[in-house]
């Protein structure tokens, strides 16, 4: 992964962590009255929605130089694809079964829970197929079939998921 994205991840995440935590150190008289805390269902589906949005954004010019909608640039693509690679890793998380909410506050399916070990491996074949794309994308310099490889299998893998784990 890309030194660049993994400091920037973790620089943001420092960040909220001082923020939550800022509220916490200052001397007893200067706090306000406590409010109730976040809570975990919420952050973890805020956090996987944003994940996906952003994978999706970051996907969707990748997925068109690969069917040739589009131009392939290889910086670019490289960037795109570190980008995919460092929020796959945020999905970890990001479905404890405290937020097994159902809708309107998330489209996940209860399958995610129930078939637990099958949401694992497709989740972990997403982040490999992602770690392969930004490999592929660092030395390929044109729209070549090794790329539209790699970029079909993390396509494949968005489809497999949707279908299986989202409520449509």
């Amino acid at each position: 992964m890309n030194l660049t994205l993994k400091t920037l991840s973790f620089a943001v995440l420092a960040s909220v962590s001082i923020n939550l935590f800022a509220a916490d150190a200052a001397p007893a008289g200067d706090k306000p009255a406590a409010a109730p805390g976040p809570n975990p269902a919420k952050q973890a589906i805020a956090v996987r929605k944003a994940a996906f949005t952003l994978i999706g954004n970051s996907f969707k010019p990748i997925g068109d130089a690969s069917q040739g909608k589009a131009e392939y640039n290889q910086a670019d693509i490289q960037k795109r694809a570190n980008r995919i690679e460092v929020l796959s890793e945020f999905l970890d998380t990001s479905f404890p079964e405290v937020s097994n909410l159902g809708e309107p506050d998330t489209k996940a399916r209860v399958e995610i829970w129930t078939k637990k070990a099958e949401f694992d491996k497709q989740l972990k074949d997403f982040q490999t197929h992602a770690a392969n794309l930004v490999k592929v994308a660092a030395t390929e310099k044109t729209a070549s079939d090794a790329f539209k490889e790699a970029a079909g299998a993390v396509a494949k893998d968005c489809k497999g998921c949707h279908e299986n784990f989202k409520i449509k």
